[in-house]
């Protein structure tokens, strides 16, 4: 499996959550939500979503941001900006990186972009004038380029 890190920070639409939830299942990655968190887990959107997945993926919720990094010691963190020049497919991926998603309706916030943390910022390409991509569909992009990558290890 990949030993690479999915982190929503303050997530807030549960089908986005829920989605995320089955791409870590699916690739290995693990899912790390940091609160407050727009939804419980009883929510039926999150559930439809996530489906049988939820046992599958490997998931941790943290109280805030700072518990989310020390729990990724030493791990490079690539936080994904609309904000940022460098596109994600310039990184060079390894094994136990972190890729760092924003809130749903505001993006990262600023003290969690330029946390002393945070290797690099990095973007996903779209065509101009469009605020922002799916988060979700963001993660999976995200995680597929990585851990192509990484020769899709754990794969099948």
């Amino acid at each position: 499996m990949s030993n690479l890190h999915i982190v929503f920070d303050n997530p807030v639409i549960p089908t986005n959550t829920g989605n995320a939830i089955r791409t870590a299942a699916c690739t290995g990655a693990t899912l790390h939500l940091i609160e407050p968190l727009g939804f419980n887990f009883e929510d039926k959107h999150l559930k439809r979503a996530g489906l049988d997945y939820h046992d599958l993926a490997d998931m941790q919720i943290h109280k805030d941001f700072d518990a989310c990094m020390d729990a990724l010691p030493g791990a490079r963190v690539f936080a994904f900006t609309t904000q940022a020049t460098d596109f994600f497919t310039d990184v060079e991926y390894q094994e136990g990186d972190v890729l760092l998603f924003g809130t749903e309706p505001t993006g990262l916030p600023e003290e969690h972009r330029n946390h002393p943390r945070v290797t690099k910022h990095v973007r996903i390409p779209m065509t101009p004038a469009r605020r922002s991509m799916n988060l979700s569909n963001c993660a999976s992009i995200a995680v597929y380029e990585a851990w192509r990558q990484l020769g899709f290890k754990g794969g099948v």
